[in-house]
């Protein structure tokens, strides 16, 4: 698939492969290893942005991919994104769609909508969001129809 058909179909929450399709190379050439690992893994569509006009030129569309976290005694230090463009040449595919009745949690800001974190349920959103002190999340259950929201969560930290 393209990333334009990823941005047209894929839900968030799904996880996306993306790859370059060439051969990965043996483990002793670090270098040739590290460039190939950017351009071929595995990541949860968190975020979709349309086309952004600015003065002298239009940025095209893209998503972010959620590709994991580094944490040290349960703290998260660094958390990696990967965000690529709807011209990408990279070719992309759904490896999993998040399955009915799991709830996302969403965050609304700068006209977009991000993914903060897919939960089994809405209890378990609900504990999510009073742990990490989101304030504005609203939760969304996968597969309602029409997209219907399960609520605001108005949790304060």
């Amino acid at each position: 698939m393209s990333a334009t058909t990823i941005l047209d179909t894929a839900p968030l929450g799904a996880l996306i492969r993306y790859t370059d399709n060439s051969p990965k190379p043996p483990a002793r050439f670090t270098k040739k290893l590290a460039a190939w690992e950017r351009s071929n893994g595995v990541g949860r569509l968190v975020k979709k942005e349309p086309p952004r006009p600015y003065p002298t030129w239009t940025a095209p569309a893209s998503f972010t991919l959620h590709e994991g976290n580094f944490s040290s005694d349960g703290v998260i230090l660094v958390t990696i994104m990967r965000t690529h463009s709807a011209d990408s040449a990279l070719t992309f595919e759904v490896a999993e769609e998040p399955k009915p009745g799991e709830v996302r949690v969403l965050l609304d800001f700068g006209g977009s909508t991000e993914l903060l974190h897919l939960a089994e349920s809405v209890t378990a959103a609900e504990l999510w969001i009073a742990r990490e002190g989101y304030r504005n999340a609203r939760l969304e259950i996968v597969g309602s129809e029409d997209g219907d929201r399960a609520g605001n969560a108005e949790l304060a930290a």
